[in-house]
């Protein structure tokens, strides 16, 4: 037997409920703009151009994203991030055709961070999901930076330059344009990388290669013995002094049943510029751990 329905009682509904994008009366909205549900645009906020933001994305106040962006969900741009803006680059002309920047799912942007807008039409400046960019971080024109980065306070990346998933930069730890830094690499506070560094390796002051990241490649869950194979690798390849092509045959003879070792051959390969040098000071054990 049906219970009789109260009087002025409120009956559930079947039918989705809308979640409207929350701007603040101060900010600025300009251009082709796409706010999906959740949306919140804080105070004075600037947002001009192509853009589109994903469901619960966050803009802080004086936050601006200018130009072709992409923004996905849950992606958080904190107070005064900037992003979009036009390259750093001389023979980019202000203005022209960009394929601008993308931004992937739950990503940080803390305070002051800066992402420039690709100088091609085929391929934007990517930051992927779940990256951490801690405050006053930099990733130049074309920049590509994978899943899973963590960019420490001052740490930045010049254009082109490539951080591939799950490594990280310490604080103030600069890349050159063009340098591509491997999977679960860690770039010391400070250092000044100019050369490749190599998956899973530890990279200091110049971009020495100091040994590999053995802390980061634990908390990945990547077995013991293939941890074991891969400081063999370091040990026998990266430092001594060998050819390029002398060291992907080596990287494959040792890692022919382990296949990150294989990743790091495949890494050195594909090098447009130099491999990081490896070494050891006098009187150091193995310095192999972050």
């Amino acid at each position: 037997m049906a219970l009789p329905r109260s009087r002025g009682a409120v009956q559930p509904s079947s039918a989705p409920v809308s979640r409207m994008p929350q701007v603040h009366r101060t900010a600025i909205l300009e251009g082709e703009i796409s706010l999906a549900e959740d949306v919140v645009i804080g105070p004075y906020a600037v947002i001009q151009g192509r853009v589109s933001l994903g469901p619960g994305v966050q803009v802080g106040p004086h936050a601006v994203i200018q130009g072709r962006v992409s923004v996905g969900a849950g992606t958080v741009l904190h107070a005064h991030a900037c992003v979009g803006a036009p390259a750093q680059d001389l023979k980019f002309h202000a203005g022209s055709e960009t394929a601008g920047v993308v931004i992937g799912e739950k990503t940080i942007l803390r305070e002051h961070t800066t992402v420039h807008a690709a100088t091609r039409t085929d391929r934007a400046t990517t930051i992927g999901s779940r990256v951490f960019m801690m405050v006053n971080t930099h990733v130049g024109h074309d920049g590509m930076v994978g899943d899973d980065v963590v960019m420490v306070n001052n740490s930045a990346i010049g254009g082109h330059a490539r951080l591939g998933p799950r490594c990280t930069l310490g604080g103030g730890a600069l890349v050159h344009q063009f340098s591509r830094i491997g999977r679960l690499a860690f770039v010391g506070g400070l250092a000044r990388v100019s050369d490749d560094v190599p998956p899973f390796c530890l990279a200091v002051e110049r971009g020495f290669l100091m040994g590999i990241n053995a802390v980061g490649l634990r908390r990945s869950g990547m077995a013991r013995d293939q941890i074991t194979t891969i400081r063999r690798a370091f040990r026998e390849v990266f430092r001594v002094q060998m050819t390029k092509p002398e060291m992907v045959a080596a990287l494959m003879r040792i890692g022919a049943d382990c296949p990150p070792v294989a990743e790091m051959a495949e890494f050195v390969s594909e090098a447009q510029r130099p491999i990081g040098v490896g070494y050891r000071r006098r009187g150091d054990a193995d310095s192999e751990e972050n």
